[in-house]
C-alpha cells in the first residue's frame, strides 16, 4: 500500500544558500494511520529578516536545537524513498530543492499542489496555498481537523500549512474526479504535477491582470524582451512560447 507524505518547510531565506529551520509533515498509511512530524532545526546559515517576518522563527528559537540531519522526518523521509509512494508539497520544486541541499535524492512520486491547482481551478486568479485556504473556504474546516488530527494552529507554521495542504488535496481529489471520471485521481494528479500550464492572465508587471493572448498582438516584443532577459517559472515560459508561436 503506498504511503502519502505531505510536507512543509520553513526556511533561513528563500536563496540558494538558505536551509531548512523548520519542517512539517503528515504521512498517510490507508485512511486511519497518520504520523505528524513538526520540528524546529538548527543551521549555520543565518535567518534573514524578510524569512523571520514571514514565520516567526528568531536565532534564538533553533539555537539548541538538531540539524535537520537529526530530525525524527529527515529519517522517516529516506526509510519511504521509493516509487510507490508519493511526496506532496504547495510548490514541492521549492521545498524538496531544500531537502536535496542535505543530502536527499528524490525517489518518490511528486505531486505539487500548485500546478494541480493551477490545471483545476484556472478561473481562480491566485493558487498560493493562503489564497486558496479562502478562495475554497478550507478555512472552515481547518479548527475541526485539527483538533481531530491533536495539532495546535499558528500563523505561517509549517505543521499548519500542512493541515490546509490536507484540505486543499481533498478538494483536489473531488475536482479531479468530477473532471476526469475516467481516470485513476492520483495519477491524474502525478500527471497534471507534470504538465505546464497555458497560463490565462499575467500575474505581474505592467500587464497585470491582461490577458497574455491579447498583449501578444499588442506588443510582442514586451513578451520577447521578458522571454530573454526575466528568470521565469516553467508555467509563464511555457506560455510566452506558445503564444509567441502564433505570430
Amino acid at each position: 500500500m503506498a504511503s502519502y507524505i505531505l510536507f512543509d518547510t520553513e526556511t533561513t531565506g528563500n536563496q540558494e544558500i538558505d536551509r531548512i529551520i523548520q519542517v512539517g509533515a503528515m504521512i498517510f498509511h490507508g485512511k486511519s494511520e497518520i504520523e505528524v512530524f513538526d520540528e524546529l532545526c538548527s543551521s549555520e546559515q543565518e535567518i534573514s529578516i524578510e524569512a523571520m517576518e514571514v514565520h516567526n522563527i528568531t536565532p534564538d528559537i533553533i539555537a539548541d536545537k538538531p540539524r535537520y540531519s537529526e530530525t525524527d522526518f529527515s529519517k522517516r523521509l529516506l526509510s519511504l524513498n521509493s516509487k510507490e509512494n508519493y511526496l506532496i508539497a504547495h510548490n514541492i520544486e521549492f521545498d524538496l530543492s531544500m531537502v536535496k541541499k542535505e543530502g536527499f535524492i528524490n525517489n518518490y512520486t511528486l505531486i505539487d499542489t500548485v500546478r494541480c491547482s493551477k490545471h483545476l481551478y484556472p478561473e481562480l486568479a491566485y493558487h498560493r496555498l493562503q489564497y486558496m485556504r479562502y478562495a475554497l473556504e478550507l478555512y472552515k474546516d481547518e479548527q475541526a481537523e485539527a483538533k481531530k488530527i491533536g495539532i495546535t494552529l499558528k500563523a505561517h507554521d509549517a505543521i499548519g500549512d500542512v493541515l490546509m495542504l490536507k484540505l486543499l488535496l481533498s478538494k483536489l481529489t473531488v475536482r479531479c474526479k468530477e473532471q476526469f471520471p475516467d481516470t485513476k485521481v492520483m495519477e491524474k494528479l502525478v500527471d497534471l504535477t507534470q504538465t505546464p500550464v497555458l497560463m490565462n492572465t499575467f500575474k505581474f508587471g505592467k500587464y497585470k491582470g491582461q490577458k497574455i493572448e491579447d498583449i501578444v498582438y499588442e506588443d510582442a516584443g514586451y513578451l520577447k524582451w521578458m522571454r530573454k532577459n526575466l528568470d521565469l517559472d516553467e508555467d509563464l515560459t511555457y506560455t510566452l512560447d506558445y503564444y509567441l508561436e502564433q505570430i
